[in-house]
């Protein structure tokens, strides 16, 4: 067993939205954006030393999974090619991220009831086999396994238009954005998962800022406890 908070953390912090600016400081700015930079902000001012990695796939988007990739991920990795190496090189870099990451806050905005198409072109680029999750058709009962290092934790940051999408709501069921995270980030070994979310960004009226309040004031608590509280994990 061991603790989730060691002397040093790693942060890493992926802004999805195809908003470039922050709700409540830019016109028309992303809420998304305004969480996780909340959440980043006020983990900074209480462990200033733990260090941050920011990727924002929303301005510049990993290339999505092609005939190629999929042919050189299926390729053992001593029998690529150069060609294959060059393009599994953004894939390998991602993971990396991930890999070296305590912490993983994901900004992930509802459209079309799903995650934006290049948080999902980063999804795929981070689900690879033989390395973020194993696969043996002859192994005893279920043939995959997670890949990734035990002990991470994944803050998922969404925004949505309407509201009651939460479990139980009114449109819980049209809801593919935590779950399409949250499965996939699961089956590679990150199961410590937290998510918080601001409704309403359609109405614009009272019920909006109230739920960004909520937001903001949830991702405080959070930040907190992650830091003040202690857990043991199981290691891998």
């Amino acid at each position: 067993m061991f603790e989730l908070n060691p002397a040093a953390l790693r942060l890493l912090h992926i802004d999805s939205s195809a908003r470039p600016g922050v709700s409540g400081r830019d016109p028309h700015g992303s809420h998304t954006r305004r969480l996780g930079a909340r959440f980043v902000e006020r983990w900074t001012a209480l462990r200033p030393t733990d260090a941050v990695t920011y990727r924002d796939v929303g301005q510049h988007p990993p290339a999505p999974v092609d005939a190629d990739w999929v042919a050189a991920a299926f390729t053992r990795p001593e029998k690529r090619d150069a060609a294959q190496k060059a393009r599994l090189a953004e894939s390998d870099r991602l993971i990396a991220e991930l890999i070296a990451a305590d912490i993983v806050i994901v900004g992930a905005p509802m459209y079309n009831f799903g995650m934006p198409a290049t948080l999902k072109a980063w999804l795929d680029n981070i689900v690879r086999v033989g390395v973020t999750f194993g696969f043996d058709r002859a192994r005893d009962g279920d043939p995959y396994w997670p890949m990734l290092p035990a002990g991470k934790t994944l803050v998922t940051l969404s925004a949505r238009g309407d509201y009651g999408y939460d479990p139980g709501g009114r449109q819980a069921h049209n809801n593919f954005v935590e779950s399409g995270l949250a499965a996939p980030l699961a089956y590679i070994g990150l199961h410590d998962n937290h998510m918080i979310a601001i409704e309403y960004d359609e109405f614009g009226d009272q019920r909006l800022a109230d739920s960004i309040a909520a937001a903001e004031q949830a991702v405080d608590a959070l930040v907190d406890r992650l830091i003040l509280e202690p857990r043991t994990l199981e290691p891998a």
